[in-house]
């Protein structure tokens, strides 16, 4: 089962970001391990991506003003300022289809998932534009360090994926 396709930079989806418990959703030949990991991974991001909306906001209003919760979500989803946080909401996304899916969840999956997020939360000054931005990120707000070394955590009790390396 193919986890992923390629993220977007500028793909905005997952405008529903609480379905159903996924626990709900577990099939008879899930991998409860693999399913308990997939559904660890997809609220670690939720947090990093709540906590990194919630720092944009701050930056926006401090210059634009106060805005509020139905302009907050235009802005989200139009502003280019709020851009970049996309890619979560795409990942997101597609952890929830994953586990929503008639597909049983496996190993497979959470090593593609781990592998393709741990990429993606690779913060660098010479990244790509999300891993540039999340670095800039770290480096202003304490709150993004606290969700980024939570991920950091569930990262380092994965295996790393040696077949991409």
């Amino acid at each position: 089962m193919e986890f992923f396709g390629v993220l977007s930079d500028n793909y905005c989806c997952g405008q529903n970001m609480n379905p159903p418990d996924a626990r709900a959703l577990a099939r008879k030949n899930d991998d409860a391990a693999a399913r308990e990991k997939l559904i660890a991974l997809r609220l670690a991001l939720l947090r990093v991506h709540k906590t990194l909306l919630d720092m944009e906001r701050r930056e926006y209003e401090r210059i634009h003003g106060k805005v509020t919760v139905g302009e907050l979500f235009r802005l989200v989803i139009d502003h280019q300022q709020f851009g970049w946080l996309h890619n979560i909401s795409e990942f997101v996304v597609r952890l929830d289809e994953t586990l929503a899916g008639e597909a049983p969840v496996t190993a497979d999956d959470v090593r593609t998932a781990f592998s393709l997020a741990r990429k993606m939360f690779a913060p660098t000054e010479s990244g790509d534009a999300f891993q540039k931005k999340y670095f800039d990120a770290i480096q202003m707000d304490p709150a993004v360090v606290i969700d980024h070394a939570e991920l950091a955590r569930l990262f380092n009790n994965e295996p790393p994926d040696v077949s991409s390396s």
